[in-house]
């Protein structure tokens, strides 16, 4: 086993991870001061580290200046004490078919990973390489394996993403996932099933019986609480990119047997997740960046998406009731 792997499964457990958003402007620029002013602000949080270039950060839409550019704030703002995680795959190009569509995606894929790394990345968090999904059932898998281990070979640690269909994903087998498991840069795995919680419990099952060492991630939202209860000894989440500390303790209150503590955070995390994350399900960034303006991290005018959704003031109003009532903090 690598050092690596071990040094990022330590760091990561028991910690959170923010999936970090990229404040903009209403013409869809950076606006660097609020990047510099959150950047600043989430590295004195009781945070494990960041995840850039993830989806809260429209890593896969973005100009590679524009990523180049996040990955060296925050690798700034952080210091060496935190881990910097980057996602890295890349969008198909729609002008190509097939064999040429697939090799394409993967150089960029594999280009994306090397900027992280030459950035100082610490970790790769892989978005589901969903493109299989063209190829006939009996390849599938090979290629889903194949491509983790071209990305292992970069001699960073992976963190694997299991990931609903709805937001783009993949389903994994369980064949596929014990030969990822395996991969010797395999730090851990997030998951993020949002509502099927038969998959949650399956995938848990199967690293609690097989796969012991591998460090389980949450990635669910709305699952939170539960997901620790099901094995889960990390985040990383989009949540977490606003106000994490309460989600960090809600993590140390489970890990330290402090169940009456652990279920009132829980019953507040979910209470902040339903404000949060619901349909249309794309606009969490944007409901993110409006907790970092009503927190006063960052301004109003900083608060866009490459998305463009807008916010309404009964919206706006809705999410501040709920950052008072559920105490976030």
């Amino acid at each position: 086993m690598n050092a690596n792997v071990n040094e990022v499964r330590q760091a990561l457990e028991w910690g959170i991870i923010p999936a970090v958003p990229v404040p903009r402007n209403r013409e869809g620029r950076i606006h660097l001061q609020a990047q510099e002013a959150y950047a600043g602000y989430l590295a004195e949080q009781s945070i494990a580290g960041v995840a850039v270039w993830a989806h809260t950060g429209r890593g896969l839409h973005m100009e590679r200046f524009e990523r180049m550019a996040v990955l060296k704030q925050w690798k700034s703002a952080l210091g060496a004490s935190k881990l910097l995680v980057a996602g890295v795959g890349a969008l198909p190009d729609p002008r190509r078919l097939g064999s040429a569509k697939i090799s394409q995606w993967q150089q960029d894929s594999l280009a994306m990973a090397a900027d992280a790394i030459q950035g100082g990345a610490d970790a790769l968090l892989v978005f589901p390489p969903s493109l299989f999904r063209e190829l006939p059932d009996a390849e599938q898998d090979e290629a889903i394996v194949e491509y983790h281990r071209e990305l292992s070979r970069l001699g960073v640690p992976l963190i694997l993403f299991y990931l609903y269909d709805e937001a783009g994903g993949i389903g994994y087998s369980a064949e596929v996932l014990r030969a990822l498991l395996s991969l010797d840069m395999t730090a851990g795995i997030k998951l993020a099933t949002l509502d099927s919680v038969m998959t949650l419990q399956d995938v848990s099952a199967l690293m609690s019986e097989e796969f012991p060492e591998q460090l389980l991630l949450t990635g669910e939202d709305r699952m939170f609480g539960y997901s620790l209860m099901r094995g889960a000894r990390g985040a990383l989440v989009g949540l977490g990119a606003a106000y994490p500390n309460i989600q960090h303790d809600l993590m140390q209150a489970y890990a330290s047997g402090d169940f009456e503590r652990f279920m009132e955070l829980s019953a507040r995390v979910d209470g902040y997740a339903e404000r949060t994350f619901f349909r249309p399900m794309d606009k969490y960034i944007l409901r993110m960046l409006w907790c970092l303006v009503l927190s006063g991290v960052i301004p109003e005018e900083a608060a866009n998406d490459l998305a463009g959704y807008e916010m309404t003031r009964q919206e706006i109003t809705s999410l501040h009731r709920a950052i008072q009532r559920y105490r976030l903090y």
